[in-house]
């Protein structure tokens, strides 16, 4: 199943897929939107074994005193309430046929702070407390829950956090070598296709020209 806003994007991805394909024109901020979507999905796709959830943005880097309250809106109904609405539709199935996997998609965000980060970064930190929690509600269960929670990847990431200035965009990887799309997908199968009694809590990821930063000090 391929859920997104934008039904285009889905349709040229199920094109390219090997497998048939169930398409949901879906935007996760909607709880009324996902419980309809997703309580009643058709066969053979009603039986969830995996949740990759995907959906999430970052939106300006303003510091905290100016930035814009509207899309600070805009990333908690998106980064965590998106991902709790469609978890929570799904997650009794798998429990009830005691399989499946969550995989949650975090950011090295949620760990170290940034100036102009704010809230981007504060619902990183929840997605990766829920996950923690989660694990810990299904201990006994064959369901497994995944943190996957990458450094840099170049993605629209950036052209939407920055509101299309895709030159601002393009700085933001200049000079070094970010993770891609696909070094992102190759990590989730490698976790999704452990044996059913391994369960990987957190993967963090970054790629080798990223590092870690001195502590931010006001000289003066």
């Amino acid at each position: 199943m391929l859920t997104g806003r934008r039904r285009d994007r889905l349709e040229a991805l199920a094109a390219r897929l090997p497998t048939p394909s169930h398409i949901i024109e879906l935007d996760v901020r909607s709880r009324p939107a996902v419980e309809t979507a997703l309580s009643s999905l058709p066969a053979p796709f009603s039986e969830v074994d995996l949740l990759i959830n995907n959906a999430g943005l970052g939106l300006g880097m303003e510091p905290a005193h100016t930035a814009d309250l509207d899309d600070w809106e805009t990333m908690i109904d998106t980064n965590c309430k998106g991902l709790v609405y469609v978890t929570r539709v799904l997650l009794p199935g798998m429990v009830q046929r005691n399989r499946g996997h969550v995989v949650n998609l975090g950011s090295v965000a949620a760990t170290y702070p940034y100036p102009g980060g704010n809230v981007y970064g504060a619902t990183k930190a929840f997605v990766h407390q829920f996950s923690q929690n989660l694990k810990a509600d299904l201990v006994g269960t064959r369901v497994r829950v995944t943190e996957v929670q990458p450094g840099m990847v170049e993605t629209g990431f950036s052209v939407v956090r920055f509101k299309g200035d895709a030159e601002r965009a393009r700085k933001v990887y200049e000079g070094m070598q970010p993770l891609t799309p696909d070094d992102i997908a190759d990590i989730v199968l490698f976790c999704i296709t452990r044996p059913a009694h391994v369960n990987l809590n957190v993967v963090e990821v970054m790629p080798a020209d990223q590092g870690f930063g001195p502590m931010n000090v006001k000289r003066r």
